[in-house]
């Protein structure tokens, strides 16, 4: 395993993240098998772990908490806050209230007393950043969080806190954590280039483009999941009927390079010079199984053209797979 800097921290970290939204009942409710998932990571040389207090409602948080024990040491650790948590209207959010109670159920959930990187799930029109980095800094310099990280930021976003941090002598956020993949790649234009220049660590989710890119679905085998996003899988939406030519295209790519769908895509966002790391959120084994190869993988600059051919660098298919767009274009922000 060829493990990588995470940004200017010191850190290193495994090329792919092991991501557990699955490990639940979002996913497979079995806990014997999620501990069996996590184990079958680490084994393989997997150092790196992401969860979220979000993630069917804490349990997940569990789940890994019980996998790490006698392992713990061994992992770099993180996890997110800000989705609601309850009914509470302050059991939600990046504020100081907020940040002190989440950080301390997930280290309960986590079984432990500290959080290798802590990080906020989505920025938050409504709260003042430098709110958000005084409380997560006074985290650090108690030793419960090492590391503080944003997630789905846009890069004015970034841009925005890195200044707060540094007029305002805050820790800064030393990681951004976007969705990237063939068919989201909209990030490549102002995302990727604003972390590189602060040094970021970059770790990217969906890289199968929840399950576009998984190799089951093409060649008039359409999605059909209503789970997350209906957008996002709607086949009425003209920007997914380009999404599924799209697959079928890249499909052939993967075939002409003795790829399977699942290896090309990881592999292609992990040989972004910018990204540190690949967070891939296996539901069962398998798909574990199907993910590793793709650290033996390296695409020539001939699949990599080819792939541009399909998808053009800089360019997402359906905007509403940018979700760090949610927050920023919205009707108020518009000129009508």
């Amino acid at each position: 395993m060829e493990y990588r800097p995470l940004g200017r921290t010191g850190v290193r970290v495994s090329p792919l993240c092991l991501g557990t939204m699955m490990l639940g009942p979002w996913g497979d409710d079995d806990e014997p098998a999620a501990v069996r998932i996590v184990h079958a990571a680490l084994d393989a040389g997997v150092n790196f772990v992401d969860t979220a207090d979000i993630y069917a409602d804490g349990r997940s948080e569990e789940i890994v908490g019980k996998a790490l024990k006698g392992r713990r040491d061994d992992v770099v650790l993180a996890t997110k806050f800000f989705n609601p948590m309850g009914d509470d209207p302050n059991h939600r959010g990046s504020s100081r209230r907020w940040i002190f109670r989440a950080v301390e159920d997930s280290l309960r959930r986590l079984q432990t007393d500290y959080l290798d990187l802590y990080q906020v799930h989505r920025p938050s029109p409504d709260t003042d950043v430098a709110e958000t980095l005084g409380a997560l800094s006074d985290l650090v310099h108690q030793g419960k969080v090492r590391l503080i990280g944003s997630s789905s930021f846009s890069a004015s976003g970034i841009v925005e806190a890195q200044w707060t941090a540094r007029e305002r002598h805050l820790e800064r956020f030393a990681t951004e954590q976007p969705p990237y993949s063939m068919l989201v790649r909209g990030i490549e234009s102002d995302v990727l280039p604003t972390a590189q220049r602060h040094g970021m660590g970059v770790l990217t989710y969906s890289p199968l483009c929840a399950g576009w890119l998984s190799g089951k679905w093409g060649g008039g085998n359409a999605p059909t999941s209503r789970s997350r996003a209906a957008v996002r899988f709607d086949m009425t939406v003209p920007a997914n009927q380009r999404k599924l030519d799209a697959v079928d295209r890249l499909q052939q790519v993967a075939d002409d390079a003795g790829l399977s769908m699942t290896e090309l895509a990881i592999a292609f966002v992990i040989r972004h010079p910018a990204v540190t790391s690949a967070i891939v959120g296996p539901r069962t084994m398998t798909h574990l199984e199907t993910a590793l190869p793709a650290l033996d993988v390296t695409l020539s600059d001939d699949v990599l053209d080819a792939i541009d051919a399909i998808v053009a660098p800089g360019v997402t298919l359906n905007p509403d797979d940018d979700s760090y767009g949610e927050n920023e274009l919205t009707p108020a922000a518009r000129r009508r």
